[in-house]
């Protein structure tokens, strides 16, 4: 899976990008062929000042869903990325889910005889 790293103010341990990369694989694999576009944006909030001021932000877009994101504030670096990562997969996961059953919804409702289909 391809996927974008943005990083805004931001000087990235070593290691960050290929920890986000295992991470959003573990946590997106199974969605692979309806996923279109990873974006991993990480901002530090406050720049130097420290604080919980440590940005992730993922965007994703969902072929049939459209786009799902999801975000968390920490610290640390790799806490915030875990997290986002984690949460990210719950939120495609939902998304998919609610796509699935609405089809289903619809398949439900549609008529099986009538004057119109020949019955």
């Amino acid at each position: 899976m391809h996927w974008e790293l943005k990083a805004r103010g931001v000087d990235l341990p070593d290691g960050l990008a290929v920890r986000i990369g295992e991470r959003l694989g573990f946590a997106l694999e199974r969605f692979a062929p309806r996923i279109e576009r990873v974006v991993v944006f990480l901002h530090d909030l406050n720049g130097p000042r420290g604080g919980i001021d440590k940005a992730c932000r993922i965007l994703v877009k969902v072929r049939g869903c459209g786009m799902v994101t999801a975000g968390v504030v920490d610290p640390d670096w790799w806490v915030a990325v875990d997290r986002a990562t984690t949460r990210i997969g719950h939120t495609v996961s939902r998304s998919v889910d609610r796509r699935k059953a609405a089809w289903h919804l619809r398949v439900a409702r549609r008529p099986t005889s009538g004057p119109l289909l020949g019955a």
